[in-house]
């Protein structure tokens, strides 16, 4: 058996040629698959993998995604490589697995990850991705030490990345890609900064010019999920637009949507964002850190644009070629937003001295509006 190698220009970048094994047989029907889609993605040996990894020590562990652990490996050569190891339990199985090996192979863009290599041996299922020195956006914004390394420059800048990686997906690709789980988790970030989209294991190809699909089996996660996506399974490139505005606001606040937000302690970040425009507060939202580094005008555009993404009536919500746009252009007069739909918990609930039960947070999905003023 021949060893499987990528392009003539990948291979130039990354040397190494791991050797295929035909003696799984998940393997062998993974790589039928990809030669009749002509994609050229290395397969790595299990034991290069362990050797990289020094059996996934804990010592090169690099985070904990939603579908499994992120390891740093070191391969012949020097190369550093991010080993993505699926869970055993994740919900992330054999076909969402052959989807992102066949997927991503496709895509080339500077603001989506590039995927080098992958394995399936035996339960395990291990994907190899150009390593990101400054892991993924989440670490950053959320983290009140490293969340000063972002000045407003440089998070204007991901902002722009980000929508030119959904634009490119949506309508520049080969393909018309839906992502399906945008989030600032998934947002990887180079030694530059510079973001990078990642984990491409649920996302969907839209056939000739479609832009939107149904599905019983709703994945992702909530918090920037659209709504028609959260309660209806219909996914568009309308829904990646609104986890996109979801992200935006909150690389600009530097607060997650699910937290609750406001006097009330019941709105989540769009609500909590929604509000303060609705009282002409905008800039309330803006991460304080950012106030001697912010361009004002800049932090109203992309509040703006973030709001008109979250949008309830996905029809009302711009194209991601519009976002860049309106985020990359000269204009000053954007369109008013309206009010966003969000899913929240319902609010906890007061008891009485005399109740015995006990107080709890429903786990149900609510469509809440707010009303602006």
């Amino acid at each position: 058996m021949t060893k499987s190698g990528g392009s003539g220009e990948n291979s130039r970048e990354n040397p190494v040629l791991w050797p295929y094994e035909s003696s799984d047989r998940q393997v062998s029907d993974l790589m039928d698959e990809e030669n009749k889609s002509g994609v050229g993605v290395p397969f790595c040996s299990w034991e290069s993998i362990l050797a990289a990894t020094e059996n996934f020590s804990d010592v090169h562990k690099l985070g904990r995604g939603g579908f499994g652990p992120v390891y740093k490996g070191m391969f012949p050569g020097g190369q550093e490589i991010a080993v993505k190891r699926l869970s055993t339990y994740s919900l992330q199985g054999i076909n969402e697995f052959r989807n992102e090996v066949i997927l991503i192979a496709k895509l080339q863009h500077r603001n989506l990850v590039r995927l080098l290599g992958y394995c399936i041996k035996e339960n395990e299922k291990i994907l190899l991705y150009e390593y990101m020195p400054n892991k993924s956006l989440d670490a950053f914004i959320f983290d009140k030490k490293l969340c000063m390394l972002l000045y407003w420059k440089k998070r204007f800048d991901i902002i722009l990345g980000i929508a030119r990686g959904v634009l490119y997906l949506h309508q520049d690709s080969r393909l018309r890609i839906i992502h399906r789980d945008l989030k600032t988790s998934n947002i990887l970030l180079d030694e530059e900064m510079n973001p990078k989209i990642s984990d491409f294991g649920l996302a969907r190809i839209v056939e000739g010019k479609g832009t939107e699909a149904s599905t019983n089996k709703v994945m992702g996660t909530y918090g920037y999920m659209s709504p028609e996506y959260a309660l209806d399974g219909l996914f568009s490139i309308k829904s990646d637009v609104f986890s996109f505005g979801v992200v935006v606001l909150e690389i600009i606040s530097g607060k997650r949507n699910t937290g609750f937000y406001g006097s009330t302690e019941a709105l989540n970040l769009l609500g909590y964002a929604w509000g303060l425009w609705s009282e002409n507060r905008a800039l309330d939202l803006m991460d304080p850190i950012l106030l001697e580094s912010c361009e004002k005008s800049e932090v109203m555009k992309c509040i703006n644009v973030g709001l008109l993404c979250v949008q309830e009536d996905p029809g009302d919500r711009p194209t991601m070629s519009n976002v860049v746009f309106m985020l990359d252009g000269e204009a000053t007069a954007l369109p008013v937003p309206n009010q966003p739909a969000f899913v929240t918990r319902k609010p906890v609930l007061s008891t009485s001295s005399s109740s015995t039960k006990p107080c709890s947070i429903s786990n149900e999905l609510t469509m809440s509006i707010a009303e602006g003023r």
